[in-house]
Order: structure tokens, then C-alpha cells, then sequence
């Protein structure tokens, strides 16, 4: 005999988007609050709920998608875990940005051997270079785009207190980012990802990297204010925005003789 829904603790989301967006999630033995993660994950990917807006509350997503407000609850925490979402008390829950204190150093991984970025300030930025060209065939395999297919390269020095630190590469899909220009990023104070977000609407939410050692070439010395030869470390990282679509690679160049370059392991 078919099994009723209605016996079932809680129901498969009703309203034809929802189910529609059911159809295509995770396994049927996948925990409900992952598959209810999977659908505002949907949402937000889809643009419903932009970087800074609150979203709606947990009584009406229960009732959007016909569950309990605890699986959403639960939903929303794995979510603000992710720092895709973020909790302020006494207001409500709101899509997160790199703008957030706390977010905007996530994929900063570089720390002074004294004090902390907070006391240290904002990193004084140079920018190098910004222009727009085809591209080469890994930056292409790495980005998902096919080689020759329009990409910006954006090159940049980080400075504290004067000292240069980091001297970093990136490269970015033409297509979104159509209109970025060195006067604008030169311009920007804010976080560079929050520019992303606020201006191309584009959002990265995960990274991924390689780290190794390296020594510096003439023209990477020149920029970083050291030697030729000079031990830096090369972190090269993948940037993801949502369903995974790679939308910047970052090569990095780090002096340490005064920092380190520290990841918590969970």
C-alpha cells in the first residue's frame, strides 16, 4: 500500500517551487533540515535574498516549506556556519556579506606574529595592474572557461604600516565582471569581495588552496621590497561562489618574516 505523507512527522515541502526544487536535492535518506539548507541555498543562489537583506522568518519558512520551525532552525545554523547567513540578535537573520566584521578576513589567513589584524589595521592596497585579456589555457581549465575566453587580471600590493606584505594575482571571468576598471578598485576602501558582491553580485562563498614555497623572481622582489631569491610563500586559491562555480583564481606571494600564515583544523 502506498505510504500517506500525512503520515510522515513532516511534510515534503508544498508550494510548486519548493517541490520542483525537491526534486533535483540531495538523497531521500539525506537529514530534513540539509534538504531545507538546499532549498534557501536555492533561493539565495537564485538572487531572492541579496548580500545584507533579511530573510524571512523561521515561522514563515516552516509554513513555505511545511516543516517544523526546529528544521529550519537547524537548517539556518548549518547555514550560518557556512557564513552564508548571519544572526543578529533581536532583528532577525540576514544573508551575509564580506562587508561583516567577522567575514571579511575569512579567507585572510595571513597574521601578524604580534597582535592581530583588528590592532594592525586595514591593509594599505596598491593596485598594479587591471586589464583585460584572453585566457591562458590553466587559468582557463581552472576557472571553467575555454582557453582564449575574456578574463580580467588584476595585480595588487598589501602594505602594513608602509611594509609591503602580499603581492597577489587574480584572475576573473570576463563575462561577470564586464565594467571593472583599476580606477574602481583603486577607488574602493571596503574589501575587495565586498565590491564583488555590491557591484557584480557576485558572491564567493568557499575557497580552496595551495601553499608552497617559493623563492622570489626579480620582478616579484621589486614589488615586495625584498631581494631576488628571497623565501616567500606562494598560496594559490580557487575561489567558489554558489553551486560551486569557480569565480576567481588568487595567486598570492607572502612575505613572513614578521607574519604567519596560520588555518584552524576541525
Amino acid at each position: 500500500m502506498p505510504t500517506s505523507t500525512q503520515n510522515s512527522p513532516e511534510a515534503v515541502p508544498a508550494d510548486a517551487g519548493a517541490s520542483a526544487a525537491f526534486e533535483n536535492t540531495a538523497p531521500a535518506f539525506s537529514p530534513l533540515y540539509q534538504q531545507i539548507k538546499t532549498l534557501i541555498l536555492r533561493s539565495l543562489q537564485a538572487g531572492e535574498w541579496k548580500p545584507g537583506d533579511m530573510i524571512p522568518s523561521e515561522f514563515d519558512l516552516a509554513a513555505r516549506f511545511r516543516v517544523s520551525q526546529g528544521t529550519v532552525r537547524k537548517a539556518i545554523d548549518a547555514l550560518a556556519t557556512d557564513n552564508l547567513l548571519v544572526r543578529r540578535q533581536g532583528k532577525g537573520t540576514f544573508v551575509a556579506t564580506h562587508a561583516e566584521q567577522h567575514i571579511q578576513y575569512r579567507f585572510l589567513r595571513l597574521l601578524p606574529d604580534t597582535g592581530s589584524l583588528e590592532e594592525q589595521g586595514p591593509a594599505e592596497r596598491r593596485i598594479v595592474e587591471c586589464r583585460r585579456l584572453r585566457a591562458p589555457a590553466e587559468v582557463a581549465r581552472q576557472l571553467g572557461l575555454r582557453t582564449g575566453d575574456a578574463v580580467l587580471q588584476v595585480k595588487r600590493v598589501l602594505a602594513f604600516s608602509g611594509a609591503p606584505a602580499i603581492l597577489e594575482e587574480l584572475w576573473l571571468p570576463g563575462g561577470p565582471f564586464k565594467g571593472l576598471t583599476i580606477e574602481a578598485l583603486s577607488d574602493d576602501k571596503g574589501p575587495m569581495y565586498a565590491l564583488f558582491e555590491t557591484q557584480f553580485g557576485v558572491r564567493m562563498v568557499r575557497a580552496v588552496e595551495k601553499i608552497k614555497a617559493v623563492s622570489a623572481d626579480e620582478d616579484t622582489a621589486a614589488l615586495l621590497g625584498v631581494a631576488p631569491g628571497y623565501p616567500l610563500l606562494s598560496v594559490e586559491r580557487l575561489a567558489f561562489t554558489y553551486n560551486d562555480e569557480p569565480m576567481e583564481l588568487r595567486r598570492g606571494f607572502y612575505r613572513t618574516d614578521a607574519r604567519h600564515y596560520r588555518n584552524e583544523l576541525s
